[in-house]
């Protein structure tokens, strides 16, 4: 699944579409494309992993999930979820979540909670994560009303950084290192970007999907944690864990 870096990438990617005029929409998605054909373009956001195109009172959200793409220019040879076309180009979206909104987009999202936005504040963050006590850390870095765009590549590089354990109970965790964790969770994301558009991201993992340290022969251990049940990748010896 794409974490928030790779949608601010796309935000760049289209922003060479913004203020045309859409000529046609296409695509099965279930939203009204004769509604956004003969549209303006007024502008592109993104919140976390959510991908926003913006007309003068209706947005369209879409969610690439597992297994979303989108491509420019020319079509792959399968349906898209949703076309967008223009006098002179095209885009499309495929295997993705498409959804109108129509309310303002500042009702429903709390920037200040996306790890790339300008908005983006820690302290706030800091807080909300305080609030859950007795979860684990690797569970609530992924939560996106605190965390927006933090995905599960971001919490595993950012919990080694701050040498915490994927397990550790929040309310054992020192004030000091919860700060670390949450400064490094814009702080690689914005790596993470730099890196990406470099394609060379992989590069740079120091634990996700490694065996071993780099340069070392510490092990990297790979065990389903939390709630969530989602994959984390770190190493005993160097990361502790917090539980009393």
């Amino acid at each position: 699944m794409p974490e928030g870096p790779s949608i601010v990438i796309l935000k760049e990617k289209m922003s060479y579409l913004k203020n045309k005029v859409v000529a046609e929409a296409s695509g099965y998605a279930d939203v009204d494309m004769e509604a956004i054909a003969h549209r303006k373009i007024l502008d592109f956001k993104t919140w976390g992993k959510n991908f926003f195109i913006c007309f003068s009172d209706f947005s369209i959200r879409i969610h690439l999930g597992l297994f979303g793409s989108y491509q420019f220019h020319e079509p792959k040879k399968v349906n898209p979820k949703l076309a967008l076309h223009f006098n002179d180009d095209s885009v499309y979206f495929y295997v993705c979540t498409v959804q109108r909104i129509d309310v303002p987009l500042d009702t429903l999202y709390d920037w200040t909670a996306d790890v790339m936005n300008e908005q983006w504040s820690a302290v706030s963050a800091l807080e909300k994560l305080k609030k859950h006590p007795n979860k684990k850390i690797c569970d609530v870095l992924l939560d996106q009303k605190i965390f927006s765009g933090v995905g599960n590549i971001i919490k595993n590089e950012v919990l080694f950084r701050a040498k915490v354990h994927p397990e550790s109970i929040v309310q054992y965790i020192p004030l000091k290192k919860l700060e670390k964790i949450t400064e490094e969770c814009r702080n690689y994301s914005f790596d993470f970007l730099k890196w990406r558009k470099r394609n060379e991201l992989s590069r740079h993992y120091e634990v996700y999907q490694q065996q071993e340290l780099k340069g070392t022969d510490q092990e990297v251990t790979r065990k389903d944690t939390g709630t969530t049940r989602r994959t984390s990748y770190f190493i005993e010896g160097i990361q502790k864990l917090y539980v009393h």
